[in-house]
């Protein structure tokens, strides 16, 4: 079951590349008292994610931030040396969080699995993006295809956040 409006985010533990190495950062640790933009993507590096989903977040950083966002994570199943390279690689490290779902746990428990054997690619989390106040589910936006950012996009978490 996909999680809904009003729910509380369940706790996971994600794993972030810093320069000391990896960090866990749990959902209390990323939520707790803030408004955060989450973003996530199937993979890391892979075509739609990195030349579309990614480079909208962090061209509208300084915008969703000035609508009263705390923070913003990308969260995929990957590995963190993966999601690691991927924010070194993007420009993005600093800016917003690269969280590792490795196990998928967070992902499963959001009921927002998918699994993507056909492409290669084994159980990824689906594309969305959603807005969490205090560790609650306030918007979830959830592509239909996997291969498209629209919905699920920065403009479109911009103009729910001016609403």
């Amino acid at each position: 079951m996909t999680i809904a409006i009003g729910d509380k985010l369940p706790q996971a533990t994600f794993k972030e590349k810093t320069a000391d190495g990896p960090v866990e950062i749990t959902t209390e640790q990323l939520f707790a008292g803030k408004k955060v933009v989450v973003f996530a993507v199937p993979g890391a590096f892979t075509p739609t994610c990195t030349l579309n989903h990614l480079p909208g977040y962090l061209e509208n950083r300084d915008a969703l931030m000035a609508r009263g966002v705390d923070d913003i994570a990308v969260v995929s199943v990957n590995d963190w040396h993966v999601m690691g390279a991927w924010a070194q690689h993007s420009g993005g490290q600093g800016k917003i969080h690269f969280l590792a779902d490795w196990d998928a746990s967070f992902t499963k428990a959001l009921g927002l699995d998918i699994d993507l054997s056909g492409g290669g690619l084994g159980v990824r989390s689906k594309r969305y993006s959603m807005l969490v106040e205090d560790g609650v589910l306030k918007s979830l936006n959830i592509e239909e295809n996997p291969g498209q950012a629209t919905v699920s996009s920065a403009a479109t978490m911009i103009e729910q956040l001016s609403a």
